[in-house]
């Protein structure tokens, strides 16, 4: 059953360009649903619309200057027709969200006792004592050690890793029914990485909750995903079972995403690939296809017009590619100019 839908959800920044009252788009026409359980990956490169998605889902952007449109539907409600009040009820209790820097994320006067407490006291009624009991079965949850002792440390004291863990707890604390974990193991090594990702996997199980995790690296999806979107440049330009984006990647963006990954069944090379150039400024994006001026396929009917969302036709139910010119084509491959 699906628990979470967003329909065409677009995101406008007013103000945004000096001398210039145009909107400034940083999401773009973007849908997607998830199930109960379910745990999709959402990919892409710094500024593709990743987080700016996941924090209009939550209403969680300034409420000045943005202009949200589109649908969010969750428990039958439309989120972006809530109050603020409504809203926060919805937070925590039935959309939880990991940040990716859990230094930030928690405040370094407040003991980490007090602060996983605090939402349970406030919105659920709980006591002082039944919250910290509460809190340091959370911790043991996340396998943290000795958890009734750290509830007393502060956030200083703790590991990256264990601050991690921490975040993951909190969000988890009202029982949300969707967890949205925003790069949650980018300032963390490998190993720690790994231990994180395969507790909120096993959390999402458990619990029964849908996952959305987003992250820049395809290789942090690859286990613990059901499905990918990958973004550019605010919108969706491909998405499909996980099996199905490694076995058969459609769009060219993929396609080189995946050759920047190291890979083991490779002969080791002292560089890997690079996708050349940067991707577009929201304030000038190119006319087109955003990715036809870094694109080595792109062809002359690329700058057109965007490309739909559409079935890639030689892979399996529910996998669409944002190109005309989908796989099988090499990424090293230079169409460009080739009558279309």
């Amino acid at each position: 059953m699906t628990v979470l839908e967003v329909e065409h959800l677009k995101v406008a920044h007013r103000g945004q360009n000096q001398g210039d009252d145009t909107p400034l788009e940083t999401v773009r026409d973007v849908s997607f649903a998830v199930a109960a359980g379910e745990s999709l990956g959402v990919v892409g490169e710094s500024g593709c619309g990743k987080s700016q998605t996941m924090l209009a889902v939550l209403r969680m952007l300034a409420p000045t200057g943005v202009e949200i449109t589109g649908r969010v539907t969750f428990d039958g409600k439309d989120l972006t027709t809530l109050t603020p009040r409504q809203m926060r009820t919805i937070r925590g209790s039935g959309i939880g969200l990991v940040s990716q820097d859990a230094l930030s994320a928690l405040n370094p006067a407040m003991t980490i006792g007090r602060q996983m407490a605090e939402p349970l006291i406030h919105y659920d009624g709980f006591s002082r004592r039944a919250a910290a009991s509460r809190c340091a079965e959370l911790l043991d949850l996340v396998g943290l050690p000795a958890a009734r002792e750290r509830l007393r440390s502060y956030p200083h004291e703790l590991s990256g890793g264990m601050r991690q863990r921490v975040l993951i707890a909190m969000a988890i604390s009202r029982e949300p029914q969707v967890l949205i974990a925003d790069e949650p193991t980018t300032a963390l090594d490998v190993t720690i990485q790994s231990q994180v990702l395969q507790l909120i996997d096993r959390l999402r199980k458990d619990l029964r909750m849908a996952l959305i995790l987003i992250t820049h690296d395809l290789g942090v999806v690859a286990g613990v995903t059901d499905r990918i979107a990958v973004m550019y440049a605010g919108r969706i330009v491909e998405t499909a079972p996980t099996t199905a984006i490694f076995d058969n990647p459609g769009h060219p963006y993929t396609r080189a995403l995946m050759e920047s990954i190291p890979r083991m069944d490779r002969e080791r090379v002292e560089h890997l690939p690079a996708i050349p150039g940067f991707p577009p400024d929201p304030a000038a994006p190119p006319p087109g296809c955003a990715f036809q001026p870094r694109c080595s396929v792109a062809r002359a009917a690329c700058e057109d017009a965007v490309p739909d969302l559409l079935p890639l036709t030689s892979s399996a139910h529910g996998h669409l590619v944002r190109c005309p010119y989908p796989a099988p084509v090499p990424v090293g491959a230079d169409h460009r100019g080739e009558p279309s």
